[in-house]
Formats: structure tokens, C-alpha cells, sequence
């Protein structure tokens, strides 16, 4: 009886299922109607307007780099032109041409000038410590190192404790100012800058003709160029280059303020803003 029945109902089932999928294609080929067509048209309008109507994340500002707009072309100047086409090559050729023992005299003159900077910022910071090392250093290396040419003070125990007038500055509770992208120099701020314009009018440097201050400003860059060649792959690996230096450039001022120990930050003490815009994206 079992086989009977299936065997019964089988052509209705058949039937049934030829039913169903013959209106099926039928509903699939039917042309739309002109009210489908205009309740169609109404609801892509809608969808359309509401993605226009939808916010878009705002962009995170720093708020230490308020000129941005204008620091990051001069970043490209700086870093696909002057780097790329004279400073870079200049400063192979140097390292090709002049042995490093000589470098390293080199650069060693140009840092003896700004020990007698260094002792009276050590001063002006309540840092007698410092400001002696930094005055014994100049007066060693002044007459046993030849000007400076050899960094006697240093086999003898006198390490280099680097002040200028941008930390003092930050000592007495001077803010940074904006951050700057300077044609030529790179990453300042405006304290740093002003720092910079202090600092040359102390003895020596403040007696040094056009000529030499020239020299002394190409051999001090042509070391810091020499001493990046290394981070090179590290900065075209970056996803943002000009952000990258901008922070390396706030970490090194930090490191030197603080002389070697900055505060460690905490979880909380991150710019809210910037978690704002973070949790845009969550």
C-alpha cells in the first residue's frame, strides 16, 4: 500500500512543483510596471541621499603642528629635493673623500664652540653640575685638544652634557610654540628657533665671521646626515615619513630636557582628541 500511495501522488506533486517554477520565470521576465519603476527610482534617491547626509570622519589635527597644511610641503621640499639632490650626495662625497678620524676632529670643533653656550644654560637650569663639566670640557679640549680637534675631556671622565637655550626655555615653563618645518634646516619649533638665535650670540660663536659660521653650520649637517644614513630604510618604511620625523624630533627634545630620563607617559594621558578619532574607525 505504501508503494501505491507514493506512486498516487506522485504526478500531483510533479504537477505542483512544473506549477510553481513555470510562474516563477514568468514573474522573473514580467517587464516592471511604471509604479515599480518610480518606487524604485524614490528609493535609490533615498539610499543616495542618506550616504550624502552620512558624516564623514573628521581628520585627527595635531594640535603641536597647527601649520601642517604648510609644514608638509616644505617636508617634501626638504625630503624629495634639497635631501635627495645636494644634501644626501654631499654627504657620501664627504664621507668618500675625508677619513672618519678627520670627521670626527671636525665635528669635535664645532661641538667645543658650544660648550661655553652649555655652561650658561646649565646655569641659567640650577644644573651646577653640568655647567662645570660643560666648562671644564671647553677649557681641556680649548688647549690640550687642540681647539677642540681631539675630545681629551672625555678619556677623562668629563662626558658631554648638552644645554641649550630651547631647554632652559622648557625648564621655565616656556611652551614649545608650533611646530616648524624649516627649507634647509628640518624640524624646529618656535622655542627651538628662538633657542637657536641665543645661543649664537654667546662667546665664541657670537665672534665667528660669516665664513666660518658657514662652515661650522655645513660640517655640523653633513654630520647629522651622516649619523641618519643608518635610519634611512627605516623612514621609507614608515607609512607617514613627516609624521615620523615629527615625533622622533619631540622624542629627542624630551630625551635632552630631561637629561636622558623623560617621564614615562601613562594609558590615560593620551590626547583625547586622538582617541576620539579613533574610535571613529571602531
Amino acid at each position: 500500500m505504501a508503494v501505491r500511495y507514493n506512486t498516487l501522488r506522485l504526478p500531483a506533486v510533479l504537477s505542483l512543483c512544473a506549477a510553481l517554477f513555470v510562474s516563477g520565470c514568468a514573474s522573473k521576465v514580467e517587464p516592471p510596471t511604471p509604479l515599480n519603476q518610480q518606487q524604485n527610482a524614490e528609493q535609490n534617491e533615498y539610499v543616495e541621499a542618506a550616504e550624502a547626509a552620512e558624516p564623514e570622519a573628521p581628520a585627527y589635527a595635531d594640535p603641536r603642528d597647527p601649520l601642517e597644511s604648510i609644514n608638509r610641503p616644505l617636508w617634501d621640499f626638504n625630503y624629495d629635493i634639497l635631501d635627495k639632490y645636494l644634501l644626501r650626495p654631499a654627504t657620501v662625497g664627504y664621507m668618500t673623500v675625508v677619513p672618519k678620524p678627520a670627521r670626527k676632529g671636525l665635528i669635535n670643533v664645532v661641538e667645543n664652540l658650544n660648550e661655553p653656550a652649555s655652561f650658561l644654560n646649565g646655569l641659567l637650569q640650577a644644573k651646577p653640575d653640568r655647567a662645570a663639566i660643560s666648562a671644564g670640557r671647553f677649557l681641556v679640549n680649548s688647549t690640550v685638544g687642540l681647539l677642540g680637534l681631539f675630545d681629551v675631556a672625555s678619556k677623562i671622565g668629563l662626558t658631554e652634557t648638552e644645554e641649550d637655550f630651547n631647554q632652559t626655555l622648557a625648564v621655565w615653563g616656556v611652551g614649545d610654540g608650533a611646530y616648524l618645518m624649516v627649507p634647509g634646516r628640518g624640524p624646529t619649533t618656535v622655542r627651538d628657533t628662538a633657542g637657536d638665535v641665543v645661543d649664537g650670540l654667546y662667546f665664541p660663536l657670537a665672534l665667528l665671521s660669516t665664513p666660518l659660521t658657514i662652515t661650522r653650520f655645513a660640517i655640523n649637517a653633513l654630520d647629522s646626515r651622516e649619523q641618519l644614513m643608518n635610519l634611512e630604510q627605516m623612514l621609507e618604511d614608515s607609512l607617514d615619513p613627516y609624521a615620523f620625523v615629527k615625533e622622533s624630533y619631540y622624542q629627542r627634545q624630551e630625551f635632552k630636557i630631561y637629561d636622558g630620563n623623560p617621564p614615562q607617559p601613562k594609558e590615560e594621558e593620551l590626547d583625547d582628541e586622538l582617541l576620539d578619532y579613533l574610535d571613529e574607525f571602531q
